[in-house]
């Protein structure tokens, strides 16, 4: 992720800047005019073939013309900051910061045989939407006319109400990931400490602190290598919890203080009998393993041939799932109940778990970094300079700007954090408010309305999207298995936004029955979860 954002935010080819800032004057995005769908995908045809080797512009009937030579160069100069393959999107994808800590948790709620199902089923589907998103963009995308984000995508087919949706939930997911990491770094903290009389709303506000001081860097290049060390970290966490884990009980004393429960003998079920609320939870644990599609079309955005972006997204997204749904039923089996949502927190052996604890807080402060940067660009962007006409970003002014949207963003960051002390149910609620829009119901969304307007658009007879005959002509246009296609994609944003609202049920409840089940932490408390 870092590096395809260094990439995207930070510019690493100042050669080429004087010719993107003529590139901007000439395009009609910097004068209010925008152009039509049937333009976008001109450019965008135009662009993929440049990219497959043919020279000049692509016309409709498909033959080439020669383009003028200023604006070969400018799209050259455009292309110069595209280099990724798909391998790399490949890496990038299973770059995945908070790892599958939270994938045992979720085969504790639901069981073996439903969570191996939905892991299955539920990657199936990501790597479909992962598809659409894919297709959209090489139709859509052009070096005149750039695709940068999710935003852009979606303001593509449903304009700008939409973007500011997306870019809405997109920084909301980042403040709730960055919460997440920091009150995990407090358990990790609480457990390294042996819970000795340590506030645990102050250990989570130091770790805000600490973010307010790394968040004052504007520029993600210097987090490039420091995420590619976080993987092996994670993998290395991973290795010594199984190994651990194996050989030794669960660990009662935070299994008490996360959930109330008392030692017992472990259970394990292929199908649990717990609350609809406690499995929906669960569930929302696994949309975590699939929530890479927010930055998918950052990904695309760097790549030299974008139409190579499913290889690596294929590739990613199974062995994603793999993971996932082995570590989960292996630490599952030997846990049960007893199962935290941070698993190697739920190691018995103090040694160890500190050396997963220690670790942790490395990979930890990696991500939030990471997130909390992202998260303030974006609003940046969106609110400073969109909205108000603020400095840029580099400039002296927005350097003040910046540190004040810091010390807000981490501010809001430790107050999830502290007001909810429950990874498992906090996680469960930005997968169902946030990840599951960006990965399972605006996919299939923005692909009816692709084919509704570009249908709508074929024998056009002037009328509007207010008049009845052209909602007629974009759903009913076509063969019969488009219009089958039309009503597939449409069902099935209807039942990932009813899975979503019913996510939002069932993390809103767990987190109620976790606060009255006696648990040890408490909103803003000195209590530990762990």
């Amino acid at each position: 992720m870092a590096t395809a954002l260094e990439l995207a935010n930070d510019r690493k080819h100042p050669e080429v800047d004087d010719k993107l800032s003529n590139e901007r004057s000439l395009t009609p995005d910097t004068h209010g005019e925008s152009p039509s769908l049937s333009e976008y995908m001109q450019h965008a045809k135009s662009s993929r073939a440049r990219e497959a080797g043919q020279k000049g512009v692509v016309t409709e009937n498909g033959s080439s013309v020669e383009k003028p030579d200023i604006e070969d160069e400018l799209v050259t100069a455009r292309r110069a900051l595209r280099t990724a393959s798909w391998a790399a999107i490949f890496y990038l994808i299973t770059t995945d910061i908070l790892g599958p800590f939270n994938a045992p948790f979720a085969f504790s709620q639901v069981g073996y045989v439903p969570g191996a199902v939905l892991y299955v089923v539920m990657g199936g589907v990501a790597c479909y939407t992962g598809l659409i998103l894919w297709r959209l963009f090489c139709v859509l995308d052009s070096h005149q006319y750039p695709i940068k984000t999710y935003a852009d995508l979606a303001q593509r087919i449903f304009g700008t109400k939409f973007k500011h949706l997306c870019s809405a939930l997109q920084s909301l997911q980042l403040i709730i990931n960055v919460g997440t990491i920091c009150l995990g770094n407090a358990q990790s903290v609480e457990q390294i400490a042996r819970n000795n009389q340590f506030c645990f709303s102050i250990a989570i506000l130091i770790w805000a602190l600490v973010g307010m001081i790394i968040g004052q860097v504007r520029t993600l290049k210097q987090y490039g290598w420091l995420a590619n060390s976080a993987v092996w970290l994670n993998l290395l966490i991973i290795f010594i919890s199984m190994g651990v884990v194996a050989h030794s009980p669960p660990n009662f004393v935070s299994a008490k203080a996360a959930y109330g429960i008392d030692p017992a003998p472990i259970q394990t079920a292929a199908f649990v009998s717990l609350p609809l609320f406690s499995k929906v939870n669960g569930i929302m644990q696994m949309v975590f393993a699939y929530g890479g599609a927010m930055i998918f079309p950052e990904f695309m955005a760097e790549m030299r041939r974008p139409m190579d972006f499913w290889k690596g997204m294929c590739c990613a997204q199974l062995l994603i799932g793999g993971v996932y749904m082995m570590f989960g039923i292996f630490f599952y089996h030997f846990q049960g109940q007893f199962t935290l949502a941070l698993a190697y927190q739920g190691l018995s052996q103090f040694a160890w778990q500190t050396v997963g604890n220690v670790l942790a807080l490395i990979t930890g402060i990696i991500a939030a970094g990471l997130y909390g940067n992202i998260g303030i660009k974006v609003a940046y962007y969106h609110i400073v300079e969109q909205w108000f006409n603020g400095p840029p970003l580099m400039s002296k002014r927005g350097r003040f700007v910046w540190t004040g949207m810091v010390i807000l963003y981490w501010s809001l960051a430790f107050i999830v954090g502290s007001a909810i002390p429950q990874v498992q149910t906090i996680s469960g609620l930005v997968a169902a408010v946030c990840i599951m829009q960006f990965t399972y119901t605006f996919p299939p969304l923005l692909l009816v309305g692709f084919q509704m307007q570009v249908d709508a658009g074929k024998n056009d007879p002037g009328d509007s999207w207010w008049n009845a005959s052209r909602w007629i002509r974009g759903l009913l246009v076509g063969k019969w298995h488009l219009k089958l296609f039309k009503l597939f994609n449409l069902v099935l944003f209807l039942g990932s936004l009813s899975m979503a609202c019913l996510g939002m049920y069932g993390s809103g409840f767990a987190i109620k029955a976790q606060f009255a089940s006696g648990g040890a932490a408490t909103s803003f408390g000195c209590g530990a979860p762990v």
